[in-house]
């Protein structure tokens, strides 16, 4: 493996609390540490032998989505007690690596990385109009030792980003691995891309049937004004994509699978998971000795990144039932996870003034959720 990130003797250290933000939290990342000015677009996975791996965007020059941008994580041995210094997972020069998408193969154990890469001198409005020197372009990475060293990154744009598609992201979240019986292994990433002719936005996935050794492109939503997504597995193979949405209308939109990604059906609106336009997160709980349930993170807010909110639904995503909110104050990106204890776990942007501060830790025990007034079906 290459890119070792040199962790075996760094002695693990207790983060400083987030409570000065006004709730208790780690911050594992914040704008100034190891020479980033900024740091974003959080992903954490938990690994087939419990250690959790927290991913980011570390930005050398400032917050902006260009530039000298690199790949950084923390691991955790212990559920999010304690974490590890920070590492660099893929840094090239000036330019751009992120848009973290970690999945983890239960059979193997490894953890496969989807990234994306532009040069650092292009921007995404060059990418889009076709002005910029090169364009997006898709890579993956991944690690044997849980997230101890990483292989060197591997290009499969060709595989799955169409000729006529300028902008294209991965995540920004985990993906998944299919559990049902027709699609047993299966690694899911949820995606999005830009038409170079309409300039239309749309949510897709790809996926891998030999664990990220070559990916095939998926389906694509056949509505637009969508991107960023997240993706789940409910029960009897069926996927779940929670999409970003740039409608008028200030919800989440929904589309389903039944192919294993195959194929996306028309989007539905979640008239309960407000938006102000921002990433989510959307999670599967499905372990033993407690109701199955969806869970979704974002900011539970129509018009400003603010007021981070976890929801469950027990019903597939008919209702949110029940919620927690994590951080009242600015708040942007997030990613669930389930930590080996069976509690939630959510990583997210958070800060006083701007939701680009930090990027916190946060541990949630189901006693912190409370019945929803938004408990009615859609």
């Amino acid at each position: 493996m290459m890119n070792s990130l040199k962790q075996l003797g760094v002695s693990l250290v207790l983060l400083a609390s987030f409570s000065a933000f006004g709730q208790e939290g780690n911050a594992l990342f914040r704008a100034g540490d190891k020479g980033y000015q900024c740091f974003r677009i959080p992903a954490m996975v938990t690994t087939k032998n419990g250690t959790l791996l927290a991913f980011a965007e570390a930005r050398k020059k400032g917050c902006g989505d260009a530039g000298d941008i690199d790949l950084v994580l923390k691991r955790s041995n212990d559920g999010g007690k304690t974490w590890s210094e920070m590492s660099v997972v893929w840094d090239d020069a000036d330019n751009t690596c992120g848009n973290p998408a970690p999945v983890v193969d239960q059979k193997t154990g490894n953890i496969v990385l989807l990234s994306t890469w532009n040069l650092g001198a292009d921007h995404e409005k060059q990418i889009i109009d076709q002005t910029s020197k090169d364009t997006r372009r898709i890579f993956v990475l991944s690690s044997s030792d849980d997230g101890l060293s990483w292989s060197k990154a591997r290009e499969i744009t060709a595989d799955v980003k169409l000729p006529n598609w300028t902008w294209y992201a991965t995540g920004p979240c985990n993906g998944i691995q299919m559990q049902s019986k027709k699609y047993k292994g299966r690694l899911v990433i949820p995606c999005d891309h830009i038409e170079a002719n309409t300039k239309k936005y749309f949510s897709h996935s790809i996926h891998s049937d030999d664990g990220g050794q070559t990916w095939q492109l998926g389906g694509t939503t056949p509505s637009d004004q969508v991107n960023e997504c997240s993706v789940a597995e409910l029960p009897k193979g069926v996927l779940m994509l929670n999409m970003r949405n740039y409608t008028s209308v200030r919800v989440r939109q929904v589309s389903m699978s039944k192919d294993g990604g195959a194929t996306w059906a028309e989007l539905q609106r979640d008239t309960t998971l407000i938006e102000p336009v921002c990433q989510g997160s959307l999670l599967w709980y499905g372990k033993k000795g407690r109701k199955s349930f969806l869970a979704f993170s974002n900011p539970a807010h129509q018009k400003t990144r603010a007021n981070m909110t976890v929801r469950l639904s027990y019903d597939q995503g008919k209702s949110w039932t029940q919620s927690h909110v994590v951080y009242e104050g600015p708040s942007a990106y997030s990613n669930l996870a389930i930590l080996p204890n069976g509690n939630l776990a959510c990583l997210y942007e958070a800060g006083k003034k701007s939701p680009y501060e930090s990027i916190v830790f946060k541990e949630l025990s189901f006693d912190d959720f409370t019945t929803s007034i938004y408990s009615k079906k859609r």
